[in-house]
Order: C-alpha cells, then sequence, then structure tokens
C-alpha cells in the first residue's frame, strides 16, 4: 500500500480557479473549501499541513474580512498549519497583516500554478521539520533523562550515571573531576536524591566564588561577637547539610590552612563554630568537585594529600560535552523548549543549519556553553526556527587549522566525522555507515581503532 499523501486545503471560491488547482498538485491530497465554514469544517476533519487562503470569501469576496477571519481561526484551533495568503486586494497591506497574524507565505493574484506549487512544497517541509522537533523535544526529556533530571543519551555519560546511582546508597565520599560546565552540581544532586539522604537537605557551594576569609565563615559557622560584623550566631553550610549532603565546587580552590580544618571534621564528623568552644556532631555526606588537577596541586604543595584521599574515595570523570555524542542536539532541543516557553513563545524548533552548527561546533564551554547559546538564539530569534546566525558561532574557533601533522590531521577529521555520523543516526552502526559512504566492517574497524563507541 502506497503512503498516504499530504493533506493540502485550498480555500478559494472561484470555482474555476478550485478545478485547476484540485489537479495542479499530484504529491497532495487536495481538498476545497469555498467560504469560512467549509474551511473550518475541513481543518477540524482533515488537519491538513498546508492551506492556501483567498482573502476574498463570500459574503465579502471584495474584501478581506472573511479571509483573515479563516485565518484567525486556522491559527487558534491548529497553529502549527502553514497558511499560504493569495489575494488581490491591497497586496502590501494584506501580506504584512497576514504575515503578523501567522500566516507562512504570502502570494499575489494572479495565481502561477507552478510558483505557488514551490512555495506549497516548501511550507510542507518546513511543517515536517518542524514536527519533527516537536517530537524529539516533546520526548527527550522522558526518554533520555537518567539519575533524576540528567538528559543523555550518550553511553558515556550513561556510564557515569551509572556509576554515581551504585555509590548513592553508600556513604563514601565521592570526587567527581570534569571541565566547567560538563553539570557536576546536576550529577552531584541526582547522587543526593538517588541516596537514602534524599530526604535531607542538599546544600552546594562554590569555594572558587568566596573570598578566603570568608570561607571559613561560610562552611563552619561563627558565633555571634566572634568577629566584627558577627552580630548574631551563624550555622555554616556543613552543619546546614546536617542528615544530608554537601557538595563542595571547587575544592581545589580551598587554602591549605582551611583544608586542615575540613580533614579534621572528616575524620571526626565534628565541627566547631569560629569563636565557639563547643564541639557539634554533624552527620554531613561530602561530595566534591573541581576542573583542577589536584595530583598535580598535591607534587606541588597547595593540596593536602590526606584530604585527597578522604574525599576521593570514589572519583568519577565526567566527559566533555564534545565527548557525549548526540547530546549536544538532544540538550539543545530540551532547552529550546524552556526558553521558548519563558522568553519567546514562537520559537518552535531548530532550523537544518543550526542543528548542523550545533552537531560539528566543539563546545569548549560545555553544556554551559550550549545553555547560553540557545537562551541568546531564541532571544534573537525573528522566525520559528533558530539558525545558526542565531546561535553566534564564530568560525575562528577551528582548531585544526593548528595541526600540522598530516597524520594528526587525518585521524582527528575522522574521529570528528565519524562522531558526526554516529550522532545523527543515533549510534546506528548501518545508517552512519552508509552517511560515511563506507561499509560496516570499515566502520567498525575504525571504530576499534580510534576507541570510538556507537
Amino acid at each position: 500500500m502506497a503512503d498516504k499523501k499530504p493533506t493540502l486545503l485550498i480555500v478559494e471560491d472561484d470555482e474555476g480557479l478550485q478545478a485547476q488547482l484540485k489537479w495542479a498538485y499530484e504529491d497532495f491530497e487536495v481538498v476545497i473549501a469555498g467560504d469560512r465554514d467549509a474551511a473550518i469544517a475541513a481543518l477540524r476533519s482533515e488537519m491538513p499541513a498546508v492551506v492556501t487562503l483567498d482573502l476574498g470569501l463570500p459574503p465579502d469576496p471584495d474584501g478581506t474580512i472573511e479571509g483573515f477571519a479563516v485565518l484567525d481561526a486556522i491559527m487558534e484551533l491548529k497553529p502549527d498549519t502553514k497558511v499560504i495568503v493569495a489575494s488581490g486586494h491591497g497586496a502590501r497591506e494584506s501580506a504584512l497583516q497576514a504575515i503578523e497574524r501567522g500566516a507562512y507565505d504570502f502570494y499575489q493574484k494572479p495565481v502561477d500554478i507552478d510558483a505557488l506549487g514551490l512555495i506549497v512544497r516548501r511550507a510542507y517541509n518546513l511543517h515536517l521539520i518542524e514536527a519533527e522537533n516537536r517530537r524529539l523535544t516533546a520526548h527527550a526529556s522522558e526518554d533520555k533523562t537518567v539519575l533524576g533530571k540528567l538528559v543523555t543519551g550518550a553511553p558515556e555519560m550513561v556510564k557515569v550515571a551509572r556509576t554515581i546511582e551504585r555509590v548513592a546508597s553508600t556513604s563514601v565520599s565521592v570526587m567527581l573531576l570534569g571541565a566547567s560546565g560538563t553539570g557536576k552540581e546536576l550529577l552531584a544532586q541526582g547522587l543526593h536524591d538517588a541516596s537514602d539522604r534524599s530526604e535531607g537537605p542538599f546544600v552546594a557551594i562554590n569555594c572558587a566564588a568566596i573570598p578566603e576569609n570568608l570561607l571559613e565563615s561560610e562552611l563552619f559557622g561563627h558565633e555571634k561577637g566572634a568577629f566584627t560584623g558577627a552580630v548574631k550566631t551563624t550555622e555554616g553550610k556543613i552543619e546546614s547539610a546536617n542528615g544530608g549532603t554537601l557538595f563542595l565546587d571547587e575544592v581545589g580552590d580551598i587554602p591549605l590552612p582551611l583544608q586542615v580544618k575540613l580533614l579534621r571534621f572528616l575524620q571526626e564528623r565534628t565541627i566547631e563554630r569560629i569563636g565557639g568552644r563547643k564541639t557539634i556532631s554533624v552527620d554531613t555526606r561530602i561530595v566534591c568537585a573541581t576542573h583542577q588537577d589536584l595530583e598535580a596541586m598535591i607534587g606541588a604543595g597547595t593540596f593536602r594529600e590526606d584530604l585527597f584521599y578522604r574525599l576521593a574515595e570514589i572519583v568519577v570523570r565526567i566527559p566533555g560535552l564534545v565527548e557525549r555524542h548526540g547530546d549536544a542536539i538532544l540538550l539543545a532541543k530540551v532547552f529550546l523548549k524552556r526558553f521558548s516557553k519563558e522568553m519567546n513563545p514562537s520559537v518552535t524548533g531548530f532550523a537544518p543549519d543550526a542543528l548542523t552548527a550545533i552537531d560539528t561546533h566543539d563546545w569548549p564551554g560545555n553544556v554551559r556553553e550550549l545553555e547560553n547559546r540557545v537562551k541568546r538564539a531564541v532571544i534573537m530569534a525573528d522566525g520559528k526556527l533558530v539558525s545558526a546566525e542565531d546561535l553566534d558561532f564564530n568560525d575562528e574557533d577551528d582548531e585544526s587549522a593548528d595541526v600540522l601533522n598530516l597524520k594528526s590531521a587525518r585521524e582527528q577529521a575522522d574521529r570528528r566525522v565519524i562522531r558526526h555520523a554516529l550522532a545523527r543516526s543515533e549510534g546506528n552502526i548501518s545508517n552512519s555507515a552508509k552517511m560515511l559512504g563506507i561499509s560496516r566492517p570499515t566502520l567498525y574497524d575504525l571504530l576499534k581503532q580510534y576507541d570510538l563507541h556507537a
């Protein structure tokens, strides 16, 4: 059985033009309506992807009132419909008004069948792209969510999530190692939520964002009068997280004197507030994160080795976004859905050039960079689809130009193209091989050679 043709609704009161248009587009199932009531009835029953609409409809064939009423009704009932407005009445003014009210395009009479056909097919192709964007975005967080709120389809990140789930039920300290913007706090929150401490507080502190002279007070708290400005007794973050989890982000920025006090807490599970003499027992689990090389800092004498081993009972390394095949597009669609709802509801998805740009970018700033670019693009987008230009990529960041060794350049190019093919085919080896123009055995050999995973 042949695939069902897409439906094209033609709203036109001229019977001669009706007959001419009905048989002009063999790749569409054409439905004709001659007035507002028939048009709305056909819209409800046929759910057409594309509508051509004559603004001059009875009982106002010489005006535009009735036609605009139909346009408004279509936008209210099925706003994803691509409406192409045709009229000979005050063409420029009607065109501007039609676009403002949601029409996809405008065509001035007399109708050129071939030219209008191109517009119709272009509109239908855009409708398909937007529908696919909505489908993927709608299911992205449902189908690709692991460890609570972490959205991923990449095997590398699924492995990280599974590791965290395994250690969540234990009391061991966990250290998350990864570049800035890879989602360390989200993973720490996921670990807390999956643990038996989930009913307790999750407290996060960025050790790099607090001046050294204030960090001790932030962590351990202080008694009233302990120093100038201490007008009341204040709990520190460690104490606030009692019964729950404390997330120490950028733990490598803790100064050496404070590292000694933190080590004492980890050994004895008690603290003393600044200016206090009372020992306070605290049941707080520590999860920490850093992008720094702590082992190198230990060698340089800027980080205590005994503290490292207390904090790093379990070490989890988080891959950068460029290593997480397919996640850039997946996450971009999740961010677009969130930001368009908040900031620009007319934006419904990404144009093909934007998806290609997202897929091929190296993402040095990882997920945080992606989130910021999508937010900006949603705000700046003029149409329904975010373009590559809206994402504001700078072509000068192509690092491949710095590679002078031919073998290295070839390997770098191979890795990049293979990763992109795997991402676009969602890990399907056969489809990836077809995209790359090679056989499946050859692709398997390359995957093994470059230590890549489908």
